[in-house]
């Protein structure tokens, strides 16, 4: 496997999909350093795996807080290979409700968190002159439903940011993957304010969605790749999920 010794950061690791692809990752060889604001999680989530798995307590609405991150990162094994920005927000509502204090804190998770993650390494892969920056879309991202226009619009620019930062950088060898799942089977949901609108998505994710490991197993396919190949985006969905 070409992800032996590649040295990943990943933000969003304490559960869910950030989770998973820790431990995959790691199972397959990588050198990881993840991040998440619930410090407790990712030591349990580290523990078995020794120095091969660092970690740090990570807001990533704190830019300084993803650059330490990486900062870590190079500190401790030398150089990034991949980051994974994974951290993510879906307080799903409609617009008349007007729960601006959620849409901001989507735009500062889902939008700002990933920018500040393109910014910390960046500079690092342009000067080794390779690199992968993957992050977690959505189906969202290609289809909106009543509800989602926020959450939707979050992932659509994600899809802009992320075909800009392909463009601009095939010249230094960054490959960039967008991973776009429809329902999965994590904690996501709560983050929804709303009791009757978290009940259906959590039932729905719960009996109908993609585990946590089957996303985590999409980003592995996409960083095991020949140097010369680049997988842009990985759309998945469950088998019985429509839209």
């Amino acid at each position: 496997m070409t992800v032996k010794d590649k040295v990943v950061v990943i933000t969003g690791a304490s559960s869910g999909i950030g989770a998973a692809t820790t431990q995959v990752l790691a199972q397959a060889g990588a050198k990881l350093v993840i991040g998440a604001r619930r410090t407790e999680r990712l030591a349990e989530l580290a523990k078995p795996f020794g120095d091969q798995v660092r970690y740090q307590a990570t807001d990533v609405t704190d830019q300084q807080q993803v650059k330490a991150l990486v900062d870590l990162a190079i500190n401790t094994f030398g150089h990034v290979d991949v980051l994974y920005n994974n951290a993510g927000l879906m307080p799903l509502s409609e617009l008349s409700e007007l729960k601006v204090d959620e849409w901001e804190r989507m735009i500062d998770v889902n939008i700002k968190g990933v920018l500040y993650g393109i910014a910390a390494v960046l500079p690092h892969m342009i000067a080794q002159h390779s690199g992968q920056i993957i992050t977690t879309d959505s189906v969202a991202g290609h289809i909106v439903h009543p509800g989602t226009a926020v959450y939707s619009g979050t992932k659509w620019a994600i899809q802009a940011i992320m075909d800009g930062l392909r463009q601009e950088q095939a010249a230094n060898h960054i490959k960039t993957t967008m991973i776009s799942p429809g329902a999965v089977n994590t904690e996501l949901f709560s983050t929804i304010s709303d009791p009757k609108r978290r009940e259906a998505v959590e039932s729905d994710e719960k009996n109908n969605g993609l585990s946590a490991t089957d996303v985590a197993n999409a980003v592995l396919y996409a960083i095991d790749q020949p140097v010369n190949v680049a997988v842009n985006e990985v759309l998945m969905r469950p088998v019985t999920q429509q839209r």
